[in-house]
């Protein structure tokens, strides 16, 4: 299994990051758009993963003990290196906080966590091998966009499945914030 853990968006920042999303397209571009349905906030990706480690995990991240998380998304960026435009997330005390006692839990179980420091984002676009088309993306982008603030109430394991139109990500456990 491919599996990662994040936060799910709330109904009114998807509809805020469509409407957003969907007044940046063009016809003429080589961007790869992501589909609202597999937008989140990843916590840590874990990669694939055996049944048997899967069942440990999920009993650990059960021990996860961390209060609800206030969410901001805010602006937005490029990786530029890896052809990716996304929403921004301002990193509260809160969301550190829960990412790093993930890491904790999911390390008990053997995962080894990445190496680079915790960029949280919602991605909204690939570039497909095009660097011009991501420079045509960012003359178009205001940085400073605003979306709707939430709170979240539980973080979610989802196995991802890759294809060729994308990948597609399934909910497999939810685990309650106090």
């Amino acid at each position: 299994m491919r599996l990662f853990v994040a936060i799910a968006l709330v109904p009114e920042v998807i509809t805020a990051l469509e409407r957003f999303s969907r007044s940046l397209r063009t016809n003429d571009e080589n961007l790869r758009w992501t589909s609202p349905d597999t937008w989140h906030i990843t916590l840590q990706f874990l990669g694939q993963i055996s049944n048997e480690t899967c069942e440990f995990l999920v009993h650990r991240l059960h021990e996860v003990n961390s209060p609800q998380v206030p969410i901001r998304l805010h602006g937005t960026g490029f990786f530029d290196r890896a052809g990716v435009f996304f929403a921004g997330i301002d990193v509260s005390p809160e969301l550190r906080q829960l990412e790093r006692l993930i890491v904790a839990a999911t390390s008990a179980c053997g995962i080894v966590a990445e190496d680079r420091p915790y960029h949280p984002h919602v991605t909204l676009a690939r570039a497909r091998d095009d660097a011009r088309a991501l420079r045509k993306l960012k003359a178009r982008v205001q940085t400073e966009v605003e979306f709707p603030p939430f709170t979240a109430r539980e973080f979610l394991l989802f196995e991802s499945f890759l294809g060729s139109s994308g990948a597609r990500h399934e909910i497999r456990h939810r685990f309650p914030l106090a």
